[in-house]
């Protein structure tokens, strides 16, 4: 193979669904005294333009059959693709069967992942699967050495550059980048077609799982400078961080993508039609403070004053439209992202004065009830799990102790389980009147965590100036079980009223007993949110 040479490019197959550039490339490669072979609409749309084009039908001598199932899948087109043009019995069996050479193939396929994303019927996205598509270009890929093959528009221009640069003839790195591309576009359509598959059999676990995604963004660094790292998104179509626009600021990192979407996913776990504004501020895919208010800015002040320290360089998520008011609010620190369905004109002026501060709009709330996965690598593998998508603003609430909850104690006490459901285990999560005012995470044991959630409610008041500390008359969540009475009278002894835990503990009624020795009001939702 001379695959370290300059190959000509005599002869083109065109065949796309997308026909974005198509007409001017088309014209590009005429100019270059490039024949083309087509078939369908690119091959109308290229005639249409004044543009020289053969039919494949006509190149083939066969016709195209059962409905364009059947057009491009031929010795002819698939020989002038594969024949290695320095093997002589690839070259003489392309004389005795009078197969032409095919130097570039351009293909698109058929919209299949658009097709699904639009919620189509089984049938539509069957017929939606492209075949002579993948096969062609799988085909060009692997004879790289003498064969371009382009998958995306966006590579036109950096094919006719080569052209014109090298008197109709492209480098064999142009070609390996190509080849490249090709089999990622090819390994990403059948992922795309092997998951939804298996969505409509039901198995959420098949034998073989593929992933695949766009790269959105190459990253300055990962979690840290060290580290590498770049942002790829997927078909899923749910609202969030990867379909976010973004208005103005530096660009995200690695770190920045991570909390946003942390802080995103627990803001939209209060419907604004019914919890009313909603704010979360996030640190470390932490909430360091998450309320609801009367209005936005309330919700963020409250949120705020939950722990003023943490909130620095913080993320903000709004569950509704960002107003001048709250925008005014944010502002006065330095705080690296606000992500928001939407904003007010008001709003994003106030914030770009602020240049560096990244401001990420939606258009919507992602739907905390739908599931999707969620993967993380270990050495020589993957952990697979579903997305925690539990309904916990309404959980089965069952009273384990002599005192039942007041209706705002259980009120919230249900915010407060929401919240402990994003914040890492082990979790401790102090409420008061729908404001968090004491969060412990992360903690090897949950009594420190109930501990540092006290420590901060104190310091919350402090810096408020208050000497009480604002877990005394608040209720407290648990991600996960009190294993020991302990945690829970940790809990009793910062002034939490009431408790809201899963339950299922060995020691349950030594827990509960506890719980009314203290006249603490204690539920069991028989749920758990572990959050590693």
């Amino acid at each position: 193979m001379l695959a370290t040479d300059l190959q000509p490019v005599t002869r083109a197959l065109i065949s796309v669904s997308d026909k974005t550039g198509l007409v001017e490339f088309g014209q590009a490669l005429a100019a270059q005294n490039v024949e083309i072979l087509s078939t369908g609409g690119s091959a109308k749309m290229l005639a249409d333009a004044g543009v020289p084009v053969t039919e494949v039908a006509d190149h083939t001598k066969f016709p195209e059959m059962m409905d364009g199932r059947v057009k491009t899948l031929h010795p002819i087109i698939h020989g002038g693709i594969l024949a290695l043009r320095d093997n002589a019995n690839h070259t003489d069996a392309m004389k005795t069967h009078n197969i032409g050479a095919i130097d570039l193939v351009v293909v698109n396929l058929y919209p299949f992942e658009e097709t699904i994303a639009k919620g189509a019927d089984f049938h539509t996205c069957i017929e939606n699967i492209d075949i002579g598509g993948p096969a062609m270009i799988r085909s060009a890929a692997k004879n790289y050495g003498f064969v371009n093959v382009v998958v995306d528009a966006g590579d036109y221009q950096m094919v006719i550059d080569q052209l014109q640069e090298n008197s109709g003839k492209t480098s064999i790195e142009l070609r390996k980048k190509l080849a490249a591309k090709a089999y990622a576009r090819t390994g990403s359509y059948d992922a795309a077609i092997s998951t939804w598959y298996a969505q409509q059999l039901g198995d959420e676990f098949p034998d073989r799982l593929v992933f695949a995604g766009t790269r959105q963004q190459t990253l300055r660094y990962g979690e840290n400078p060290h580290q590498s790292a770049a942002f790829y998104a997927n078909s899923e179509s749910r609202i969030g961080v990867a379909t976010a626009t973004q208005i103005q600021g530096k660009e995200l990192s690695y770190n920045n993508y991570n909390d946003t979407d942390a802080a995103f996913e627990l803001v939209a776990e209060f419907d604004p039609a019914v919890s009313g504004p909603a704010c979360a501020i996030i640190k470390h895919a932490n909430p360091c403070g998450v309320a609801t208010g009367k209005t936005l800015a309330e919700a963020y002040k409250t949120a705020f004053a939950c722990d003023t320290t943490s909130a620095f360089g913080g993320i903000i998520a709004a569950n509704q439209t960002l107003d001048a008011e709250t925008a005014e609010e944010i502002v006065k620190i330095f705080t690296e992202v606000i992500i928001a369905p939407d904003a007010t004109d008001e709003a994003k002026a106030i914030i770009a004065a602020k240049k560096n501060l990244r401001l990420l709009l939606t258009g919507g709330l992602p739907n905390p009830s739908i599931g999707g996965q969620m993967v993380k690598s270990l050495a020589g593998g993957y952990l697979i799990q579903g997305r925690d998508n539990a309904l916990t603003a309404e959980p089965e609430l069952k009273v384990v102790t002599k005192r039942a909850p007041t209706e705002q104690e259980l009120a919230d006490l249900r915010f407060a389980f929401i919240v402990g459901k994003h914040v890492k285990s082990n979790a401790i999560i102090y409420v008061r009147n729908g404001a968090t005012v004491g969060v412990g995470a992360g903690q090897m044991s949950r009594v420190d965590s109930s501990k540092i959630a006290a420590t901060k409610s104190l310091e919350a008041a402090q810096n408020a100036g208050e000497s009480e500390a604002w877990a005394k008359g608040s209720v407290v969540a648990s991600d996960a079980f009190f294993p020991f009475a302990d945690g829970l009278l940790a809990a009793a002894e910062a002034g939490a009223t009431a408790v809201i835990q899963p339950g299922g503990s060995m020691r349950d009624d030594e827990v509960i007993a506890a719980a009314d020795e203290a006249g603490l009001a204690m539920v069991f939702t028989g749920m758990r949110h572990f959050r590693h």
